[in-house]
């Protein structure tokens, strides 16, 4: 009962919230430089059948993923470095 209202408290809830978001914006950074990796063609399956459709699909949209996942990690890093400087600083 006493660790549930520990738990409940509301300045403890803000922070879970708070390490929450700093969770989800890191796997969002993640994905953009996974997203990127792909695009440039660093991460390539090991399967003959897989590495073929993974270079037909950097042919096919290569040009539009490049910049879109440099956008998404550009982003990403601010909010994770404004997140950390608002909890830490």
């Amino acid at each position: 009962m006493k660790l549930r209202r520990i738990l409940m408290d509301p300045p403890f809830k803000n922070y879970l919230m708070e390490y929450l978001g700093l969770l989800f914006e890191l796997i969002f950074l993640s994905m953009g430089v996974y997203l990127y990796l792909v695009s440039i063609g660093k991460i390539v399956p090991k399967d003959p059948q897989a590495k073929a459709r993974s270079e037909a699909f950097r042919e096919k949209n290569g040009r539009w993923l490049r910049p879109v996942s440099l956008a998404l990690v550009a982003l990403m890093v601010v909010n994770v470095f404004l997140h950390i400087k608002e909890l830490f600083f």
